[in-house]
C-alpha cells in the first residue's frame, strides 16, 4: 500500500464486509425506492451521503486497487477486478442479479484482507 495505511485499509475492507454480510446496505429513508450502490453508498465511502461527491474517488483507498484507465471515471471503485475473470461491479451489475454481484464483492473483499494480512508491511 503505497498511499493509504495498510491497518486501515483492512479495517476499511473489514467494515465493509461486515456491513454486506449483515444484509448490505438497505434503502435510503430519503429515497426508498432507489436501489443502493454497492461501495458508493457504503459508510466507507469519502462521499456517503452527498448527492454530489465533495471528495475526489483519488482520496480514497479503493483507488489502489482501479485499473489506471477507470481511475477518472465517475465511480472508479465500480471497475476493480473481482475475480480471475476481470468481472466487476459495472459488469456485473448488467448481467447478474445483485446478490450474485454481492457475493463476487464479498469474495473479493475477503481475498483481498486475507492478501492484506500476510503482506509485509
Amino acid at each position: 500500500m503505497a498511499q493509504f495505511n495498510k491497518k486501515d485499509v483492512i479495517a476499511a475492507l473489514k467494515l465493509e464486509l461486515g456491513i454486506i454480510e449483515a444484509g448490505g446496505y438497505g434503502r435510503s429513508v430519503r429515497t426508498p425506492r432507489r436501489e443502493t450502490t454497492l461501495f458508493r453508498d457504503s459508510i466507507t465511502c469519502l462521499n456517503a451521503g452527498e448527492t454530489v461527491k465533495q471528495h475526489p474517488c483519488g482520496e480514497c483507498f479503493l483507488i489502489e486497487h482501479v485499473p489506471e484507465d477507470h481511475k477518472n471515471d465517475d465511480v472508479p471503485c465500480h471497475h476493480i477486478p473481482l475475480n480471475e475473470l476481470g468481472e466487476t461491479i459495472t459488469s456485473l451489475e448488467q448481467r447478474r442479479s445483485r446478490e450474485e454481484t454481492e457475493s463476487a464483492l464479498l469474495q473479493w473483499i475477503k481475498s483481498t484482507i486475507e492478501r492484506l494480512e500476510v503482506e509485509p508491511d
